[in-house]
């Protein structure tokens, strides 16, 4: 019988699965793409338009009018604009009402730097979206805009009054960025712009911003909470002559957030010399889950990450990364041990450490580390991405097992243990990953 059915969805035409599928709840619609390369077929038709420049932004619009997400397949998903011979723009409609424009292969033979302006509000007609109705853009992938097509794209951007998600990839060439947007817009995210030197940001209630490149001056209009805070700037300052001052604005933006990536210079250089004076009473109160992203050129130095561990009281995942390509300030700061306010960390359950290439490095560590802690939390650590071991005290005591997890061992008050470290299997349900770690540039033509 199931032979039978397979034949019988085989001699099927296109347009007739096209017509099933659209019967179908939106997920379970899209997992039809997994049955075969032909059901995948369907979902990865393009539909082909030609023009130049100023044609971009219509054909866009018109493409996504004819989108119905009650019918996904009654037309092609996907959007070819051809610039000419070798030059095309690839928009894509995905999963979960969001719209990838992918300019990566427009042809740009001496890329110039330009200004970007981003503006989400349109004053005029706030109900400007795509018909029908049904269908509304909620996030938007952009990669590779450039001083050729943003104008493009900017042209276009006031239609999307519903955006929730904004990513901004891989723009060479551009030097400053100004976001403006509705309420609407809460997730954020900048990678790779090499040349971006100011970020401007007005938006009152966005929730998530990641950042991955050079640090640009970054401008917040607003002092929005940010629950989820991105700066993987390991490439270093991305303009000359920046000073702490300048870090204050988006300081005090990040100051709430519960997740957080952080470079050792960032701290060093622009954020320990703004609260330094304050005498203890700045804290990240509300920081539970910390990626710390350090470099050990001239020798591991724990004073900046011991530092900064005491003003986080709620800290519940610590994440440190070792990278020796990862920026240091020239001269190093000195960042003293003591913080003239704070309190025994109680919340501190896993500790991991990436990357070290001396296993006494580790070992100091997580002895500076045990010092702030109330419980010993568990510590994990990995000489490389394959290779993960558990810190375990030597004691009389055996150390606890769960499942296949090597746990450690109780330290008991007044006795002297030293740590080793035992490999340990599926680290991740032991340790989950942190929420930022491992983001890579969405992949664009995707479903």
């Amino acid at each position: 019988m199931e032979e039978n059915t397979d034949n019988l969805f085989r001699k099927l035409p296109d347009e007739l699965l096209c017509r099933i599928i659209s019967f179908l709840p939106s997920e379970t619609a899209l997992e039809t793409s997994l049955v075969s390369t032909r059901w995948r077929g369907l979902w990865n038709l393009v539909s082909v338009k030609q023009g130049n420049l100023d044609g971009i932004a219509c054909s866009i619009a018109e493409f996504l009018t004819h989108f119905d997400r009650l019918d996904p397949l009654k037309q092609p998903r996907k959007l070819q604009f051809h610039l000419g011979k070798d030059s095309t723009v690839l928009a894509t409609i995905a999963a979960n009402d969001k719209l990838q424009v992918d300019f990566s292969t427009v042809k740009q033979e001496f890329p110039k730097q330009f200004d970007w302006k981003l503006v989400l509000i349109n004053h005029h007609d706030v109900t400007h979206q795509p018909c029908p109705s049904n269908f509304f853009v909620k996030t938007l992938n952009l990669k590779s805009v450039g001083h050729l097509t943003n104008e493009a794209v900017s042209s276009m951007m006031s239609k999307f009054q519903f955006l929730e998600s904004l990513k901004i990839i891989e723009c060479n060439g551009l030097q400053t960025l100004c976001v403006e947007s509705t309420p609407k817009l809460q997730n954020l995210t900048i990678f790779d712009c090499p040349d971006l030197i100011s970020l401007r940001i007005r938006s009152s209630k966005l929730r998530s911003f990641r950042f991955r490149g050079k640090l640009p001056r970054i401008t917040p209009e607003y002092h929005f909470n940010l629950v989820d805070a991105m700066l993987d700037c390991r490439q270093g300052p991305g303009y000359g002559g920046f000073k702490s001052s300048d870090f204050d604005p988006a300081l005090l933006t990040i100051k709430n957030a519960e997740v957080l990536t952080l470079c050792r210079w960032t701290f060093e250089a622009l954020i320990w010399p703004g609260i330094s004076p304050l005498k203890g009473n700045f804290q990240f109160y509300k920081l539970k889950e910390l990626w710390w992203i350090d470099s050990s050129k001239d020798g591991y130095c724990a004073d900046a990450l011991i530092y900064f561990l005491k003003l986080c009281p709620a800290l519940e995942r610590l994440f440190v990364t070792i990278d020796e390509k990862s920026y240091c300030i020239p001269i190093m700061a000195t960042c003293t041990k003591e913080v003239d306010r704070h309190t025994k960390l109680g919340h501190v359950k896993v500790v991991k450490l990436d990357g070290f290439t001396k296993q006494e490095d580790e070992i100091s560590l997580l002895k500076h580390i045990r010092e702030l802690v109330k419980v010993d939390p568990l510590t994990i650590t990995s000489s490389n991405e394959n290779c993960f071991r558990s810190s375990v005290k030597e004691s009389p005591y055996q150390p606890k097992f769960c499942s296949n997890f090597l746990m450690e061992a109780p330290w008991s008050e007044g006795r002297k243990n030293s740590d080793h470290f035992e490999e340990v299997n599926d680290i991740n349900n032991l340790c989950p990953k942190h929420a930022q770690m491992g983001l890579m540039a969405p992949k664009f033509g995707q479903i």
